[in-house]
């Protein structure tokens, strides 16, 4: 789950009508190679919470979408448009087709190409230096739509096809629930970390230990989710694997919002003395 940085449009005195086409308001040359050079040159420092898959491997995926999406003419809304088509096909298919090795491979596939165009879509926005609020709006509708609705289209599959006992179905009950929250509580941290002008989840950067948090945080990382439902196929392994994914995102919720809470608490405390001193 990323946050994008919002850039506040202002009101400028009415130009010339442009014959330029609005995807090449930045102008330039708007070859795939050109633009993924441009890409390197500004990426941001990834994350130190960022988990492994999602920092070594979907950022570079996004980043090659992003490219040749810019190149196509496509702006950052038809980027999030075809990720969230991308997962809502992988939901469907979780219902719609029965629980097997077939149904885990299209599955795991169209969540991690969807991922990778939920991270193409932030890239391309700035590459054509078109971040919005609109846009920030859409992607996180997207993610939170994604969070609750995957491990329920889980639970229901697993119930229509009689795969499993009906407790297992606790399970993705109860990471729906995990995920909305851990979701909820990350955006509204990042907002609130704004407005009192501290470093942002999104801007902290890899520092000492990076690689080692990276890969301790895998079991939580929404890549190694997609890539666990290719092990539908054998269904213990596949509950085993879940299940961890499942008690991961929940300690980590649980110790991030202990300190999330602690870290606000120290703000506002902080906030009280300078204007208790003023």
């Amino acid at each position: 789950m990323k946050v994008k940085c919002v850039v506040t449009r202002i009101t400028a005195v009415p130009a010339a009508p442009s014959t330029r086409r609005p995807h090449d308001a930045a102008g330039g040359d708007r070859t795939v190679a050109s633009a993924y050079q441009r890409l390197l040159a500004a990426q941001k420092p990834a994350a130190r919470s960022a988990p492994a898959y999602s920092r070594f491997v979907n950022r570079r995926l996004g980043r090659l979408i992003a490219a040749v999406a810019w190149s196509a003419g496509l702006t950052p809304n038809a980027v999030t448009a075809i990720s969230a088509a991308l997962t809502g096909g992988a939901i469907v298919l979780l219902v719609a087709i029965p629980t097997g090795w077939g149904q885990g491979l299209a599955v795991a596939a169209l969540l991690l190409l969807g991922y990778a165009f939920d991270s193409a879509d932030g890239q391309v926005a700035r590459l054509g230096a078109t971040s919005s609020a609109s846009g920030e709006w859409l992607d996180h509708m997207v993610d939170a739509t994604k969070a609750a609705a995957l491990p329920l289209a889980l639970a229901v599959g697993l119930y229509l096809n009689d795969a499993v006992p009906v407790v297992w179905l606790l399970v993705p009950i109860a990471f729906s629930v995990i995920s909305s929250v851990l979701f909820f509580a990350m955006i509204l941290t990042e907002q609130l970390r704004r407005q009192r002008g501290r470093v942002s989840l999104a801007d902290a950067s890899g520092g000492s230990g990076g690689w080692l948090r990276a890969l301790l945080v895998l079991p939580m990382d929404y890549g190694v989710h997609c890539l666990s439902f290719l092990l539908l196929g054998v269904l213990p392994l596949f509950l085993a694997a879940y299940s961890l994914i499942v008690v991961a995102s929940a300690g980590f919720l649980a110790l991030a919002a202990i300190a999330w809470f602690r870290e606000l608490r120290a703000a506002d405390a902080s906030a009280d003395t300078i204007g208790a001193q003023a």
